[in-house]
């Protein structure tokens, strides 16, 4: 009789729990702002301000601790990562529920930003225990089930709220969080993991030295920065395109929640087959044709002439990102030495943070001053520049094997 290997149970495992750390991540989105209006008397302007920090608050504190925890991973190991991770969000996201005003929210928001990481270290953990040439496919896996969990969950959170309340609905995020935790404890096992030392980390860029490339796996981060910065920033106007497109009229909010959605539905479709074809032909060859495919469709998009037309580009968009993110971290894994997974998985990690804080600016930047369409314009030309860094720092440097 087989026994499964170890790397695939871990892998089973795993997906699991990102599946529902996704839906926790994302299921207090669609009331976070009700939320925060109902902790206090705000005028329009003020629930916009504190709206914007509390959203964006997560995403700055973790860009800015991730290498710490990543030089944490590789003295301790990527499960105890997981494990703290877990345990810490499913507490905060309790508290979350027991908040008396904003400042207590916007401090336990900046909590989760420290406790960052569950996922990017389930990711870092599958990349060191999967033998090299099935990392693609494993990655993909991993990436389908984080954003399943992410499609999945503000329609969860939505119903949470409705059949209970905003605080409920926070207690139940800290449950799926803590069934991660109890997951992860008893069922993950890490058994290739050799400790780095604090002579062998060293500074940045004392580890760059390390790899066979320091300026590929630069240009990869870069590569996850600015991708993160072009998606994120149609997100704040996708809903007013939308409007736009419908003349004002119509279930406008319904229609953008479809559109919204129908990227993710793409990339979970066919992330696990990209990083398969991949780890045949290549992974450098997916993500390039993902951004030649990423700067057609957002130039094509400014030209949408209804919401139909719209949907069609933003679902092919997601086809686009199941070239690049898992594939992104498929190539860095391959290109890595062992013991250093998890340090480059933290900076890939808080690349992909920066994006977030970026892209949005990006966006409602553009908009303010250009109108709607010029967003996808803009876009599409960060594309670009992203293929041009691309071509040279990695491209040029890329190693004999795949």
């Amino acid at each position: 009789m087989n026994k499964t290997p170890i790397w695939k149970r871990n892998l089973h495992v795993s997906a699991v729990s990102v599946f529902l750390a996704g839906i926790a991540f994302s299921e207090v989105t669609p009331f976070l702002s009700l939320y925060i209006d109902s902790l206090g008397k705000f005028s329009h302007q003020q629930l916009s301000f504190w709206s914007g920090a509390i959203f964006s608050v997560v995403f700055i504190v973790a860009a800015l601790i991730s290498p710490m925890w990543g030089r944490l991973a590789d003295k301790k190991g990527r499960k105890p990562m997981i494990l703290r991770a877990s345990l810490g969000m499913s507490i905060v996201f309790a508290l979350m529920g027991l908040a008396q005003n904003v400042w207590q929210l916007l401090f336990l928001r900046g909590m989760q930003g420290v406790f960052a990481g569950f996922i990017s270290n389930s990711n870092a953990l599958i990349a060191a225990e999967t033998p090299k040439h099935k990392s693609g496919r494993a990655l993909g896996i991993m990436s389908s089930c984080a954003t399943g969990g992410q499609l999945l969950g503000p329609f969860v959170g939505g119903a949470l709220s409705q059949a209970f309340s905003y605080r409920m609905t926070f207690f139940i995020t800290g449950f799926l969080l803590f069934t991660c935790f109890v997951l992860s404890i008893f069922f993950i096992h890490e058994t290739d993991f050799v400790p780095v030392t604090g002579e062998k980390r060293g500074s940045f860029a004392d580890t760059i030295k390390q790899f066979r490339s320091g300026q590929m796996i630069i240009g990869l981060l870069l590569t996850t920065l600015i991708i993160q910065a072009a998606n994120m920033s149609i997100n704040p106007i996708v809903s007013l395109y939308v409007r736009s497109l419908m003349g004002g009229h119509g279930k406008v909010v319904f229609i953008s929640g479809i559109i919204a959605a129908l990227p993710g539905i793409a990339t979970v479709s066919a992330a696990s087959y990209f990083g398969g074809l991949g780890d045949r032909i290549g992974t450098h060859k997916i993500i390039l044709g993902g951004l030649l495919g990423s700067i057609i469709l957002f130039f094509l998009t400014a030209f949408v002439q209804n919401t139909l037309e719209l949907g069609i580009c933003r679902f092919l968009i997601g086809f686009t990102d199941a070239c690049l993110f898992p594939q992104v971290q498929s190539m860095l894994s391959k290109n890595s030495p062992h013991a250093l997974t998890s340090r480059v998985f933290s900076w890939n990690q808080s690349a992909m943070y920066i994006g977030n804080i970026v892209g949005p600016m990006i966006g409602s930047t553009v908009s303010a001053h250009m109108g709607y369409s010029a967003v996808f314009l803009v876009t599409s030309g960060i594309v670009l520049l992203n293929l041009l860094l691309y071509r040279t720092n990695i491209l040029k440097n890329l190693p004999e094997t795949k």
